[in-house]
This record gives C-alpha cells, structure tokens and sequence, in this order.
C-alpha cells in the first residue's frame, strides 16, 4: 500500500502547534524551578532580623561562620565526588578505545620550519618581531694579550729570573 503524504499546510500547522506546545512546557519547567528555588531558600535561609545589641549581633555572626563552614564542607565533598567521577569516565574511555583496538598513533613527520615560522604557528598574531639570532649575538672584540706586547729579549729575562735573587725580585714585584 501506497502511504499518503501530507499536505504542505497540514505539516506546516503540525509544526507550529509541536512548536507551542513545546513553547508551554519550556514555560512550564521555568516556572516550576522558579518556585523550587523559592521553596528552597525559604526552607534554608530564614528571614534575617538584625540584633539591636552586639551579643546578638556577635551570635549572629557565629552562626553564619558555622552555616558557611557547612556549606563549604559540602562543596568541597562535591567537588571530589565530581572529580572522581571525572577521573573514573576518562579511564572508562581508555579502556574503550583499547578493547575497540581502533585508536593508532599516527606517524609523527619531521617538518622543517625556522624559528620565525615556530614563533608564528605558536603566539599567532602576536608575533611581529623577527628573530634573528644572530644579530642578538654580541660582538666581542679580541684583546691582544700582554704578555705579546711585551717582545723583547727572553734571554734577559730569564737571566733576571735565574738565581735567588730573581725569584726575591719576582716575589716583590708580585707583592
């Protein structure tokens, strides 16, 4: 048997009351947490009468230290328990993608690129400066040592040296 197809209109006018319908319950659903959350902080958080003396202001604030205290004990314990959670979901896919088998490494190319082109793939447009290396590098200028400058004759300055007396001259000339 042939099915009947539906008129343009007639999907046109299912579309728009799915579409209203889905609209009412969306209001709905607001509606309801709207007066869940109003339910909720008339159950936990009273109306706040403020002391007209410093005991009870000062009590006041006691309790609120322990209520926060409270509060921060639970949040604490729920942030473990998500990331527990978290951790236990990760490992799960591990063990997934392992028992599937389909997962392969793929083979890493080496790819040639300067350090302009490195520092432009990794800040983007932040980079504007180039980097020259070697125009960073320092110019150092060679000294010519002194003992090249002092040529003279060797002979007379071992001949100095030779001796006591020229190990007492070097020691005071040293000194």
């Amino acid at each position: 048997m042939a099915e009947k197809k539906m008129s343009l209109s007639r999907r046109n006018h299912l579309k728009s009351l799915l579409l209203q319908i889905g609209e009412e319950m969306l209001e709905e659903e607001a509606r309801e947490a709207a007066e869940e959350k109003m339910e909720y902080m008339r159950e936990n958080c009273p109306a706040l009468s403020f002391p007209q003396s410093t005991l009870e202001l000062q009590e006041l604030c006691r309790q609120l230290h322990k209520q926060i205290d409270l509060v921060d004990e639970e949040r604490y314990d729920m942030e473990m328990k998500v990331k527990k959670c978290n951790k236990e979901i990760a490992d799960l896919k591990m063990k997934v993608q392992d028992l599937n088998g389909r997962f392969k490494k793929p083979t890493l190319r080496r790819v040639r690129m300067s350090a302009d082109a490195m520092l432009a793939a990794l800040l983007g447009s932040k980079h504007k400066v180039s980097l020259d290396l070697r125009a960073n590098l320092k110019q150092v200028k060679k000294e010519l040592k002194e003992e090249e400058k002092q040529t003279g004759d060797w002979r007379k300055n071992i001949e100095d040296k030779a001796g006591m007396d020229g190990r007492k001259k070097m020691f005071e000339t040293e000194a």
